[in-house]
């Protein structure tokens, strides 16, 4: 399927897209090791990014969400990896999944713990990661988080955790509609 949205480049960019693409190109995203591609050899943004420049209202504050959930939570590289890939299996968002098994490898997952998160099987000896992992299938799979549930994860994740990872999960669902809906997959150059 064609992507459903004009590639913008660099060129193409009004002052308000500008500001987005900025601060995507050149935010925390962009700082350190490059682990995925932001721009295409056109500078062109990949993944949710580029339909970010279309609505840039929108497209900014949503950029800067994703900014707090990658780079301003209080779970661990791998926890909030672990999280990204059970959002990114549940809604079969193959470029959420191309992007991050590479993150994924590089905060620490393993072929076979990154083959668990493929198939939805996902377990770890580590009690915050298995709590971590348990919530997170039960805002994927659950219309609500009973007070049991809850209990199970307050007993090892804080507070602060479980509202970070519950809103990363939105954030990544959100991604992954958004690339659905447009039709955005995997880079292709």
């Amino acid at each position: 399927m064609t992507e459903r949205l004009p590639r913008l480049t660099p060129a193409d960019l009004d002052e308000a897209q500008h500001a987005v693409y900025q601060a995507i190109a050149g935010g925390d995203r962009a700082k350190g090791v490059q682990h995925f591609p932001l721009t295409a050899t056109d500078g062109s943004l990949h993944g949710p990014f580029g339909i970010m420049l279309h609505a840039p209202g929108v497209g900014l504050a949503l950029q800067a969400l994703g900014a707090a959930v990658r780079f301003g939570t209080d779970l661990t590289p791998r926890i909030r990896e672990i999280a990204i890939l059970q959002t990114a299996h549940a809604t079969g968002s193959t470029f959420e999944w191309w992007a991050h098994e590479r993150v994924g490898r590089a905060a620490g997952l393993t072929d076979p713990e990154l083959t668990a998160l493929s198939l939805g099987s996902f377990h770890s000896a580590d009690p915050a990661e298995e709590a971590a992992a348990t919530f997170v299938t039960t805002l994927l799979t659950s219309a609500t988080v009973t007070d049991a549930e809850f209990a199970t994860a307050s007993d090892v994740l804080t507070d602060r955790q479980l509202i970070d990872l519950t809103v990363l999960v939105g954030y990544y669902r959100t991604l992954a509609q958004l690339m659905t809906v447009f039709a955005v997959g995997t880079p292709t150059d």
